[in-house]
C-alpha cells in the first residue's frame, strides 16, 4: 500500500437533468472511500467548480459515464478537451452505465480520447447494464456482491498503476 494515499477524482460525466450518474457514482466512492489507500474527490461536472485544480491535484481518474447514442456525453468530452497536463502520465478508470451495453461502448470511445493525451487507462471496468434496473430505491445496487468484486478489481488495478506513475512522476518529469 502506498505511504500517502491516492488522490482519485471520481467524475460524474453527465450534466443532464434527471441523470443517474450521480446515483453510481455515489456508490463508485463508497467503495473506493473504504480503502485506507484513496482519498476520494467527487467531481461532478454539473458544478464546474475549481475542476482544473482538483483535476491537477489528482493522482488517478474513475470516470462515471453513460452512453448516449453509442458514445460519452458531450460535457465530459469539453472537460477533457479544456485540459491537458492535467490527465497526463496518470491512470484513468471507468464506470459505466446505460442500457443494454451498459455503456461500454463509450468507453471504448474514452479509452482512444485518453490515449491522445497521455493518459494509461485501466482494462478492467464497472458497467452497469440496464442501470436504472440494476439500483434499489436507496442507491444501492441490487446485485451487490457482483458489483462490490468488480468496483475490487478496478480499484486494486487503479492504485496500482496510480502508485507506479506517481512514484515515475515524482523521479522524471514527463514530456511526452
Amino acid at each position: 500500500m502506498p505511504e500517502t494515499p491516492i488522490r482519485l477524482a471520481v467524475i460524474i460525466g453527465s450534466t443532464r437533468k434527471g441523470r443517474f450518474g450521480p446515483t453510481v457514482a455515489r456508490w463508485f466512492a463508497a467503495q473506493a472511500e473504504s480503502r485506507a489507500d484513496l482519498h476520494v474527490d467527487v467531481i461532478d461536472l454539473a458544478d464546474g467548480e475549481g475542476i482544473t485544480e482538483r483535476l491537477g491535484a489528482a493522482d488517478a481518474f474513475a470516470v462515471v459515464t453513460p452512453e448516449y447514442n453509442h458514445s460519452f456525453p458531450a460535457s465530459l468530452k469539453a472537460a477533457i478537451d479544456d485540459h491537458f497536463v492535467e490527465w497526463r502520465a496518470k491512470p484513468v478508470a471507468f464506470v459505466s452505465y446505460g442500457g443494454i451495453s451498459g455503456g461500454l461502448r463509450a468507453v471504448e470511445q474514452l479509452r482512444l480520447v485518453f490515449a491522445e493525451l497521455h493518459a494509461v487507462t485501466i482494462r478492467d471496468t464497472v458497467s452497469f447494464h440496464n442501470a436504472h434496473t440494476r439500483f434499489d430505491a436507496a442507491g444501492n445496487p441490487t446485485s451487490p456482491d457482483e458489483s462490490v468484486g468488480a468496483a475490487k478489481i478496478l480499484l486494486d488495478q487503479l492504485t496500482w498503476w496510480a502508485d507506479a506513475l506517481r512514484e515515475a512522476r515524482l523521479i522524471r518529469t514527463y514530456t511526452g
